[in-house]
């Protein structure tokens, strides 16, 4: 599977969208970041990545308005939400296909929310990493801030900082690849009005409206979007469940790839939840098990912290590693099963 065909859709704005599809099983839609779905099966780790998953599913990539193999005008207009959706409807519409499962990464969770909530018939699944409803909330890390900034000044150093120092991929030839993915996914222009556009994306009222169930993946470093911004959207979905996965490269399929590709693929086929995604049970550290103590208590993230006289960006640093180890979903599971334990039978 090393030359897959790209084919063409056409969006209901006549803007030309390029997408790939194989594999076998039920069909899972990769959405895209930045993206150029011909550059990255050249990275090693993407390549197995996509062999791997469509031994037991239909694979769909695709590449959005203004990058990769679709259309690049600099003249494409509006590149927020609605014409995001639109990229997708044309991909849909063109597959044929009339139910699919979603895999948001990044960028486009919100768009996977969205479109989720709009057309409940049409998805059976989602599998969301890396972003939020709020886009500006992915975006306001110092890092993040500081790579952005770099757009404008040097376009192939941002590439270079994007496939390493944001997202890990700095194992030669890796890194090198993945570098010159990000460099022809797009130009400068149309990448500052993509990111620009970004800031005002917001699908939080939306999010009651999704009906498919939903897994919310987490691997961040601490400079990055904190686990709790993950849980905090796994918990206010209908139907969300929350994996925080181990290690810190903020990808999936790179650090621990066999695990990845079960954890989503059971889901997407069956909607169970492998072994290998339940989250690892630990020993609390005294602190944790006072931020525990008061979180059962009743007492909010700010009072905890103003009890232990600590910030509150620390309270959920160590509320993230609880649920993690007692293998809790959010509070309300935490606190039932502090509960249990205290008062069992």
């Amino acid at each position: 599977m090393t030359d897959v065909e790209v084919r063409f859709a056409r969006a209901r704005d006549d803007v030309t969208i390029g997408y790939q599809m194989f594999g076998q099983g039920p069909p899972l839609v990769w959405m895209p970041s930045l993206s150029n779905i011909v550059a990255q099966w050249r990275i090693p780790a993407m390549h197995a990545a996509y062999q791997d998953l469509a031994r037991n599913l239909t694979m769909i990539l695709y590449d959005g308005r203004g990058t990769g193999a679709s259309d690049r005008r600099i003249d494409l207009g509006d590149l927020g939400l609605d014409a995001h959706l639109r990229d997708l409807h044309a991909v849909l519409d063109d597959t044929g296909l009339p139910r699919v499962s979603l895999l948001g990464y990044y960028h486009s969770v919100p768009t996977a929310l969205a479109f989720a909530a709009r057309n409940p018939g049409r998805v059976e699944r989602l599998v969301l990493f890396g972003g939020t409803p709020r886009l500006r909330e992915a975006m306001l890390p110092a890092q993040t801030q500081a790579l952005l900034s770099l757009i404008d000044q040097d376009w192939g150093l941002f590439a270079d900082a994007a496939a390493t120092a944001w997202l890990g991929w700095d194992a030669a030839p890796t890194g090198r690849w993945t570098a010159e993915a990000f460099r022809t996914a797009t130009s400068a222009p149309i990448a500052k009005a993509w990111f620009e556009a970004a800031r005002h994306i917001d699908v939080t009222a939306e999010l009651a409206a999704v009906r498919a169930p939903a897994l919310v993946l987490h691997r961040q470093g601490e400079q990055r979007i904190p686990a709790e911004t993950s849980r905090r959207l796994a918990e206010t979905l209908p139907d969300g469940r929350f994996v925080e996965l181990s290690g810190s490269t903020p990808t999936l399929f790179l650090e621990d790839r066999d695990t990845d590709v079960r954890l989503v693929t059971d889901f997407v086929t069956t909607g169970a939840l492998t072994a290998a995604g339940r989250p690892a049970t630990g020993r609390l550290t005294p602190r944790e098990t006072d931020v525990l103590r008061l979180l059962a208590a009743g007492d909010s993230n700010a009072e905890i912290a103003r009890r232990l006289g600590i910030a509150v960006h620390t309270v959920e640093r160590h509320l993230s590693a609880v649920y993690r180890k007692i293998g809790a979903r959010g509070r309300s599971d935490a606190v039932r099963l502090m509960l249990d334990f205290r008062h069992p039978g």
